[in-house]
């Protein structure tokens, strides 16, 4: 057979050229498309909604992993005794660093939420991609910054991180003011989910573990709740054995549900009152509905059910609206 001749083999070079190039153009619109839906929460990732309490038509759209995110940082920020401002400005400040996402890298050797390096004596690798740690941690630096509730939270949140970019913080305070709010409980049913379940396994031992390790064992202590005889290693066991802690179960259908109820202060570390204590636990309940496979929320004559329209906070009882000694969670097995 004849060998090509130069001229009619590079024709054939090019159209392999062309169809590679080709090839590669849709690999690569397809792997943006992907990042996109990730970044932002596309139409099958679940998505959570936060509203103003002062009806000015104010709200922020997020996805349920941001909100896991979210409710931890505020929780562990309202358990350390920190106002809502601090609670601002650590919101807004991960906001910036990760978007809300519990990120395993970064600058150098950045890594978490609000990219802290082990280099530079955050914590260990294991240590800072905890967020309960990392939220501690970012709040105790905080902390040592004087008059922090009184500057510019760009200036408080700098003097924190140390970041090339200070300016970059500003521009999520609006965001992060709304989810402070409703996250601290300050503004009442403001936050709500889709609550379509991930894959993770859920349950009424699930939310006990995820409460402890966000708001501390005296969550189920508090109000005067039972305590076990002598503390373990192990604070999530010992939120188990308390009376107060256990879930109550039932029936349903061929699963079956179970309901953990959470005690509500009159008073509670943050301050804000029992209402305000109330609140915080319920929105943080919502917040992790995707997780931890959580299908209804009551408190105070309100309730939220996942899946239902808007899956909006509606009136459950109003005759119960002053009620406000518990918040109960009730989830799918």
């Amino acid at each position: 057979m004849p060998e090509p001749s130069p001229t009619s083999a590079a024709p054939v070079r090019r159209g392999r050229l062309l169809r590679s190039g080709a090839a590669l153009v849709v690999l690569l619109g397809v792997a943006a498309y992907l990042t996109v839906q990730y970044l932002t929460g596309g139409s099958g990732v679940p998505k959570c909604t936060v509203v103003s309490g002062r009806s000015d038509g104010a709200s922020y759209e997020f996805t349920a992993e941001q909100a896991v995110n979210a409710a931890t940082i505020s929780a562990v920020g309202t358990n350390r005794g920190m106002p809502e401002r601090a609670v601002t400005i650590a919101l807004a400040t991960a906001l910036q660093e990760s978007a809300l996402r519990n990120l395993g890298h970064g600058d150098r050797d950045s890594l978490g939420l609000f990219q802290q390096r082990p280099s530079q004596g955050w914590g260990t690798e294991k240590e800072i991609l905890d967020p309960a740690y990392a939220a501690g941690e970012f709040y105790e630096h905080l902390d040592k910054v004087r008059g922090y509730a009184r500057l510019p939270l760009t200036v408080a949140a700098q003097r924190v991180q140390r970041s090339g970019y200070p300016e970059a913080y500003a521009k999520h305070e609006p965001d992060a003011t709304l989810l402070a709010a409703a996250l601290t409980g300050r503004a009442a049913a403001t936050l709500t989910c889709e609550g379509r379940p991930d894959t993770r396994p859920g349950g009424p031992e699930s939310v006990r573990t995820a409460l402890v390790r966000d708001f501390g064992r005296g969550v189920f202590q508090e109000a005067g709740a039972a305590v076990a005889a002598g503390p373990s290693a192990d604070p999530a066991a010992d939120a188990a054995a308390t009376p107060s802690a256990a879930p109550s179960t039932a029936a349903s259908g061929s699963g079956g549900t179970g309901t953990v109820t959470v005690p509500v202060p009159k008073t509670a570390a943050g301050g804000g009152g029992e209402r305000q204590r109330g609140w915080a636990l319920a929105h943080w309940a919502v917040a992790n509905s995707s997780a931890l496979h959580v299908e209804r929320v009551s408190y105070a004559g309100r309730v939220w059910r996942a899946g239902s329209t808007r899956s909006e906070w509606r009136d459950d009882d109003p005759a119960s609206r002053n009620a406000t000694g518990e918040v109960r969670i009730v989830t799918g097995q």
